[in-house]
């Protein structure tokens, strides 16, 4: 449980980590901003196959290919409904939120809680982990969201700083976005802790919500600068890594 505890501060910690950045340097590049994040997005991705969707077909049984598939999907299709719900992450980023301080303070609260919202359940994702017994895997795991943390705390700070935030208030939200996912891990580890027949379903839940924000916030975030050969051979770093710790401390 200890370990639990400080998997879930440290997934967490990560937001606060990269706001601190943010705060220090606010014109930090895009080029690395998305070669960090496409590494981030290899070590999920290898993350999200090796340790919770695998370990879902291996723990499903007789009908592990229908639950896991059912659970990707499952974990897809909730992300993609909060999607619809709150504004998109994408959608406000960038020169827009930082050209009308006074109009665009509302539209940038909603993008934090937009943040905030998504990190539930890639906190729900580094608890399931450890339902799994397997540790090492559950660390990698939250070490990849994490590493997709650092990024996104950075580049929260200068849109708010820009519409008017005071620094303060700033800092407070970006905790928030972080203790939101601190919360999701505790919810993925008590979840299949309490019911250990939903496991498998869980892992791959997990999983889905994990391939969900890769596919559509990730890469097109890091491809969306120019910079997307050297994001997808941070990306291919990012996965091989990920791949050598699953063989070697397997």
């Amino acid at each position: 449980m200890e370990l639990v505890l400080l998997t879930a501060l440290g997934v967490g910690g990560a937001t606060v980590i990269g706001a601190a950045i943010g705060f220090i340097f606010k014109n930090i590049s895009h080029k690395f901003s998305d070669i960090v994040l496409s590494f981030a997005a290899g070590v999920m991705l290898a993350a999200a196959v090796l340790g919770l969707i695998v370990p879902s077909l291996e723990y499903g049984g007789e009908w592990g290919i229908i639950v896991t598939v059912a659970g990707i999907f499952t974990g897809a299709v909730t992300l993609n409904l909060i999607d619809k719900v709150v504004p998109h992450l994408h959608r406000l980023a960038g020169a827009e939120i930082e050209s009308h301080k006074n109009g665009e303070l509302s539209r940038v609260l909603l993008f934090v809680t937009a943040i905030a919202i998504h990190n539930l359940p890639e906190g729900i994702a580094a608890g399931v982990g450890f339902g799994s017994g397997d540790a090492t895997s559950a660390l990698i795991i939250a070490g990849g969201i994490a590493l997709q943390n650092i990024p996104e705390g950075m580049v929260i700070i200068g849109p708010m700083l820009a519409a008017g935030v005071k620094p303060k208030r700033t800092f407070l939200l970006a905790l928030g976005t972080g203790l939101v996912e601190v919360v999701g891990t505790l919810i993925g580890y008590f979840a299949v802790s309490v019911a250990s027949f939903i496991l498998p379903f869980a892992l791959a839940f997990a999983g889905g919500t994990m391939l969900y924000v890769i596919s559509d916030e990730m890469i097109p975030e890091t491809h969306s600068h120019g910079g997307e050969r050297g994001a997808t051979y941070a990306l291919l770093v990012g996965f091989s890594v990920m791949l050598a710790c699953d063989f070697l401390l397997g």
